[in-house]
């Protein structure tokens, strides 16, 4: 047994054991025959570093994997990092700006081995940090999304989609990113409110045509008439009505019926080259905003895509790759003349229509907010201006870049989603996916069933460059190698491949399979480990994961799975919450409310900072950090330390078994119930995935339960007198037990806190081998002694009440007065005095027994009653009654005035609606405590009778 130090330091035991794990290879023990269970880690960013929610997401994670490694499972901790196209190719070029050097200044093959120099140097950051937490991975297969078998696996998947026409190329519009010259997702787009402006113009009609426009309020009356030589419409971006393909009005809009079908013009270019554009009839307009009108620019506008698209309507590209408007193709004047054919009804190809640049020579090269400029002051110049207003609006906000993405007509290559979700959508309702929490499914579906072709092209160097090659006559060939291509061309056929690479999340789509060995001929670092597809680990066990990536990766991850594989990619989807700031305000950088779990870690312990998550992890709920609730369970963890002390001072050591030694004393034989209840406890939670709910119980258990009050309970048994150890069957038996629950304590409470409990264990003797690679309490047939939990929860109850009847009336602690039960009952007096030691030692009364009975209630003492029975605590010569009575009726009358104030404040209907929702919540807290405050003085004036 090693004597534990007096002061518990997590920095040292931790930085020792991780060391000893890993070295020794126990986070994936030798189990030949144990059944598998395997999760996989969301691998993050090379780049990244450890944020909050990695410290929650992978707490989660851990303390799963370490409760089925102590159950005996062949428990395996898929871990890697991803190669993050976007976020890693920005990291490389800055450096190469840092030093005025630049990306163009090397061939593409230079730059990503300079990728893979720096990956080499400086990525993988993130991994150490997992380790500081306690993350027990299977570091030994380590993966990484570009390393040669997952890269194999990408391509494969790449050419079968393709080959099952799941896979195709088309010119759609996709979010532009100007700064990264690249495509992105929806999901990397952030809408934030700015303050903008709203131009309203006038289209003069085609040749000078007029038609009578009416508007009517709602009752019908005629509020405008007057004729008309144009129509109006408002745009939040000018520039872009050089593009413009058509005006489109609702079809059931009176005001515009007379001129549906007819020409206006663009109110900006050389007037000699205007083009005039049709007025259609679309669903999409709403009469009710604006004028009712609006221009339809499908190359620009999500929203005028989709009209375009219905309505057969050009769509025509005003900007290059950095979002400055365009500089290539044929003069103006020929381009605008080959438009007003096309609006005419002439024929012409998506290709045509792409090339043809509609930006006048005076605005082309000019950045689009110059553009913007320019065309308004152009516009107004002309008198076709009608008015501006300010007007707040959602601007989309590349989330990598920072700056204002463009929708862009691109040619891409697009996964047929809506076709891949069908199993999803199936597998989790009939119950196959189990998406906890199940609120989560309702959002799960909505996004599904109405799912877009996802487009998987990026234009970065960096990434799993796209397998297919094209011909000079455009036919395009994919296939998983070079070679392959060019059999299927002929070797005649000069090929051209492909310069995009592959979204980030098609790659990542795959871990669950990928990354064990697929598609077969990749060995596996797994082979011998289990039966069954990929040796018994293909489902995946369960897969934790932030509900802001359900679509980005989960989702995916789904259909790519059980495509190819057949089957679901794991049976449950465990979907937490994010980890907000104090105030409950999302944490960002730019509001400087981040909080670094790194520095939690450095200043608390791992140990504390895993407990806390798990604690504050309630399902469907976002978390609010709380530093000060970090400090209360490293408190805990010093607590645990403290009772460890005490197990070493009193010859407590480590159990010899798995059972429950044998017990007579009831003390002895409660805290064995106690400790089988919790265990039972903790097993429904970890199964249910209430994490808090398994937090809770082992907590209370440890610090109420045995710290406080067994610990207590027993030392007048290890310890019958000042200086003396406790010697006898009594005592022996006591140690026995205290070493039997203090071990199922490390045990239980291991997946928690992974440090603090191994260094326990081994503190407490000798062992077999590591608590990590230990066995789980086994407590099926072990019968709880109620009678026993009766009699301890007696003496508890009883201990408290006086504890708290002293603390209220003031009695001084070293005051030491006498109790008795005011009727005489010969059995319950028997225990009474039974518990005496204890009681007198805890609740500092010495217990005594009536010579007769009282008649009516004990003059000057303190009045408890535990299950039914009176005591009575004598408090003459000890305090001053009437003094005690005259502080608590006035501290009552205090507390019942603020309980009143603010129940008038939560009664007030404008309080509860205008004020912040964290005032509302404090005036509510703040009322519960003082309510609570009145009853408890009551019941304590009460006492004095």
């Amino acid at each position: 047994m090693t004597e534990l130090a007096k002061t518990f330091d997590p920095a040292q035991i931790e930085r020792r054991w991780y060391a000893h794990w890993e070295r020794n290879g126990l986070f994936r023990p030798e189990r030949p025959g144990a059944e598998p269970w395997t999760i996989v880690n969301p691998p993050p960013n090379v780049t990244g570093s450890l944020h909050i929610g990695h410290a929650l997401d992978n707490t989660l994670q851990d303390i799963l994997v370490r409760y089925e490694r102590l159950r005996g499972k062949d428990a395996l901790w898929v871990v890697g990092t991803d190669h993050a196209g976007i976020a890693t190719q920005m990291v490389v070029e800055r450096q190469l700006n840092e030093r005025q050097d630049k990306r163009t200044n090397y061939t593409r093959e230079q730059f990503v081995e300079k990728v893979w120099q720096w990956k080499a140097e400086s990525g993988g950051q993130i991994t150490g940090q997992l380790r500081r937490l306690g993350c027990s991975m299977d570091w030994a297969n380590e993966r990484f999304t570009m390393d040669p078998g997952f890269s194999k696996a990408v391509l494969k998947v790449f050419v079968d989609l393709y080959r099952d026409g799941l896979i195709y190329r088309d010119k759609r519009l996709v979010n532009w990113d100007p700064a990264l010259k690249t495509a992105i997702s929806d999901l990397e787009v952030e809408a934030r409110e700015v303050q903008g402006h709203m131009w309203h113009f006038k289209y003069p009609l085609a040749g000078g045509e007029t038609y009578r426009h009416v508007e009517r309020d709602a009752d019908g009356n005629v509020t405008l008439e007057e004729e008309r030589n144009y129509i109006s419409i408002a745009t939040t971006r000018p520039e872009t009505v050089l593009g413009d393909g058509a005006v489109a009005v609702h079809p059931d809009d009176e005001r515009y019926r007379p001129i549906v079908g007819k020409l206006c013009e663009i109110p900006v270019g050389p007037r000699e080259h205007r083009r005039a554009i049709p007025i259609i009839t679309d669903s999409y307009p709403d009469p009710a905003f604006g004028s009712g009108a609006v221009k339809i620019t499908g190359a620009h506008d999500e929203n005028d895509y989709g009209v375009a698209q219905r309505n057969g309507i050009p769509m025509y590209r005003l900007m290059d790759e950095v979002a400055a408007m365009r500089v290539d193709g044929v003069a103006y004047a020929l381009a605008s003349a080959r438009a007003r054919e096309i609006a005419k009804g002439a024929p012409a190809s998506a290709a045509e229509i792409d090339a043809l640049n509609l930006v006048p020579e005076a605005y082309r090269g000019l950045d689009r907010y110059e553009a913007r400029k320019r065309v308004v002051a152009d516009i107004d110049a002309e008198g076709l201006m009608i008015k501006v207003e300010d007007k707040t609006i959602m601007q989309p906000i590349g989330d990598r870049s920072g700056v204002v993405i463009e929708p862009m007509l691109t040619d891409q290559w697009y996964v047929d989603a809506k076709t891949l979700a069908q199993g999803p959508i199936e597998a989790v309702r009939d119950g196959r996916i189990n998406i906890v929490p199940k609120t989560w499914e309702k959002t799960f579906f909505n996004w599904m069933e109405n799912i877009q072709p996802w487009c998987v092209s990026r234009q970065l160097w960096w990434g799993h460059r796209i397998p297919a090659w094209f011909a000079e006559d455009g036919r395009v060939f994919v296939a998983e190698t070079e070679a392959e291509a060019q059999a299927e061309a002929g070797e005649d056929v000069a090929l051209t491949r492909d310069e995009d690479v592959l979204d980030t999340w098609f790659s990542s789509a795959l871990w669950p399979f990928a990354t064990l060995g697929w598609p077969g001929d990749a060995p596996s670092p797994l082979e011998g480990r289990g039966l069954g597809t990929l040796n018994g680990r293909y489902p995946n066990d369960v897969l934790i994961s932030g509900f802001d990536i359900l679509f980005f990766w989960d989702a995916r991850m789904m259909m790519q799975g059980m495509h190819f594989m057949g089957d679901v990619p794991f049976r449950t989807l465990y979907l937490h919450g994010l980890v907000r700031a104090a105030d409950g305000q999302k944490m960002s950088k730019s509001k400087g409310n981040t909080v670094d779990p790194l520095g939690l870690i450095d200043q608390y312990g791992a140990d504390a900072l895993r407990f806390f998550m798990a604690a504050m992890e309630s399902q469907g709920r976002d978390i609010k950090m709380d530093v000060a609730r970090v400090e209360g369970y490293r408190n805990f963890a010093t607590k645990l330390w403290n009772a460890t002390r005490f197990a070493q001072a009193n010859g407590i050591g480590a159990s010899t078994s798995i059972a429950p030694p044998p017990a007579a004393l009831a003390v002895n034989r409660w805290i064995i119930g106690e400790t089988v209840a919790t265990v039972r406890a903790l097993d429904q939670a970890l199964a249910d995935l209430r994490f808090d709910g398994a937090a809770n119980a082992i907590y209370q258990f440890v610090w109420s339960r045995f710290c406080d009050w067994y610990l207590e309970l027993i030392k007048p048994v290890l310890s019958p007198a000042p200086g003396e150890r406790g010697e006898g069957t009594e005592a022996d038996e006591t140690r026995a037990v205290a070493g039997w629950v203090l071990d199922q304590i490390l045990v239980m409470l291991h997946p928690f806190m992974p440090f603090i409990t191994e260094e326990l264990w081994h503190a407490l003797g000798a062992r077999d081998g590591e608590l990590i690679v230990a066995h789980w309490p086994e407590v099926d047939g072990i019968a709880v002694d109620e009678e026993a939990g009766r009699e301890v929860d007696w003496l508890i109850r009883l201990v408290s009440e006086i504890r708290a009847a002293r603390t209220e009336l003031n009695v001084p602690p070293g005051a030491k007065t006498l109790i008795y039960q005011t009727e005489k009952d010969e059995a319950a007096e028997a225990k009474l005095m039974q518990n005496a030691a204890v009681i007198e030692r805890l609740a500092r009364v010495r217990p005594s027994i009536l010579t007769s009975p009282l008649e009516g209630k004990p003059e000057a003492s303190i009045q408890i009653t535990v299950e039914g029975r009176l005591y009575a605590i004598p408090l003459k010569n000890v305090i001053d009654l009437d003094a005690e009575r005259a502080r608590l009726s006035k501290a009552i009358l205090a507390a019942q005035k603020e309980r009143d104030a603010l129940s008038g404040r939560l009664d007030n209907p404008s309080f509860v609606a205008r004020a912040k929702p964290e005032a509302v919540e404090k005036a509510r807290a703040d009322h519960a405590e003082k309510a609570a405050e009145a009853e408890r003085l009551a019941a304590a004036l009460a006492r004095l009778g």
